[in-house]
């Protein structure tokens, strides 16, 4: 956990140092692309509850496989309202974290068996036998450009083993 925080420690530097420059004429970041659709309050309220929301404002890029309000809401009862917990930090940064893949990965570059390490340090398998699906989410809307990357949204929430 020590890497994933000087690492994005950098980006957040980077970040700043950037300033308002624009990347691919695309004037909304990840965080407030995600906070212009309703689709997606849940996550942005998570991303908040995580302290994640400068990072994800960064320089980037990242490419977030971003679960909807309906995928937070297939999850067991109770278990969205336990991680939003302030105890429950570590556990939602590493879930949160394991959504995001360092670089621009446009629906393009998606092999069959591909493998991508994520910021939480965890791998996630891309298939793409029956449309594409990220450690069996099926990204229902690919390609969503930002000014620090790109969002893929997904169907479910992907978990990390380490939250297993």
């Amino acid at each position: 956990m020590t890497f994933l925080k000087t690492a994005l420690a950098g980006t957040v530097a980077l970040g700043f140092l950037a300033g308002a420059a624009l990347a691919g004429g695309h004037s909304k970041d990840i965080v407030d692309t995600a906070a212009g659709n309703p689709d997606f309050s849940t996550l942005v309220a998570a991303v908040q509850a995580a302290g994640l929301v400068e990072i994800l404002k960064g320089e980037g890029p990242f490419t977030v496989f971003a679960p909807t309000n309906a995928a937070f809401a297939a999850l067991p009862e109770g278990t969205v309202d336990n991680l939003l917990k302030p105890e429950n930090k570590a556990a939602l940064t590493s879930v949160l974290t394991f959504h995001v893949v360092a670089g621009k990965v446009m629906s393009t570059d998606l092999t069959e068996g591909m493998i991508a390490a994520t910021v939480e340090g965890e791998e996630v398998t891309i298939t793409l036998d029956g449309g594409a699906k990220v450690n069996g989410a099926t990204i229902s809307t690919a390609d969503i450009e930002t000014s620090n990357g790109v969002i893929h949204v997904i169907d479910s929430v992907i978990l990390p083993k380490s939250a297993m």
